[in-house]
């Protein structure tokens, strides 16, 4: 069984230290493909540095929501130049976050759209990172139109019917541990109905733990429960869900199985 974390974070500090541990760790539960995303200057050089140094990950660049106050011309034009990069495969993550607010929320829908223009100049996918404010992110990507590119919901935690109005821009659809929590109800009803050729998966790590292993830290292996939950929502194998999933993210981030 191959496993794909579509979206990871090794270049935080919790990992930078023993990458290779981590990857060793991950391999042995059958995660052997990740992409690292970055949200500011440095995760996004150090997205790209890992993506160099090891032929299994990947890396995506752009400004966090939480970032986006910092996001300046300077900025910018650097994001553009390691978009030319060829291991970044994806632009992000990028949204808006409302939850925590620590960038203004005019600021985060303005950066928002700019990156996603930006993305559509260069040919890439993006990242999409919303947390309580589903319907400007809607909104925003409405309005941008993705469907030339493709973008993913990042660990996707609404509703069926807000899944279904990502579905209808061209969204796909990744899952975290969220997925394997036991009191996500309206999780477990958006994984059921997700179509499997547009769902993937990832841990989000160090965040978003899975069951069994709540509580701790998260890392890149852990995928692997996310992939057993979903089956289990969804009443077929892991084996399955991991084909499908590792399949999608290589179309979607354009990842050739040579590679």
């Amino acid at each position: 069984m191959k496993i794909f974390d579509s979206h990871t974070h090794l270049n935080s500090e919790e990992f930078i230290n023993d990458v290779p541990g981590y990857l060793k760790r991950a391999a042995d539960l059958g995660v052997v493909k990740m992409t690292n995303i970055g949200s500011n200057t440095q995760l996004n050089a150090d997205a790209i540095k890992l993506a160099h140094q090891y032929p299994q990950l990947y890396a995506a660049v752009g400004w966090h929501p939480e970032d986006s106050k910092n996001y300046d011309a300077a900025a910018e034009k650097l994001l553009e130049e390691q978009l030319a990069d060829d291991r970044v495969v994806a632009l992000g993550e990028i949204g808006l976050d409302y939850h925590w607010d620590s960038s203004p929320q005019d600021v985060q829908r303005k950066v928002f759209a700019r990156q996603i223009a930006i993305a559509k100049e260069v040919g890439k996918p993006i990242a999409v990172h919303n947390r309580d404010a589903f319907e400007d992110t809607y909104r925003i990507i409405k309005a941008a139109g993705i469907s030339e590119i493709g973008g993913v919901m990042h660990s996707f935690n609404g509703n069926p019917e807000w899944l279904k109005k990502f579905l209808d821009l061209g969204m796909h659809i990744s899952y975290s541990g969220v997925a394997s929590f036991k009191n996500a109800h309206e999780v477990h009803d958006s994984v059921r109905a997700t179509p499997l050729d547009v769902m993937m998966v990832e841990t989000d790590a160090p965040y978003l733990t899975p069951e069994p292993h709540r509580g701790e830290q998260n890392e890149p292996g852990f995928t692997r429960y996310t992939v057993e939950a979903i089956a289990k929502e969804r009443e077929t194998t892991p084996e399955e869900i991991a084909a499908a999933t590792f399949k999608n993210a290589e179309e979607f981030y354009k990842i050739n199985e040579e590679d």
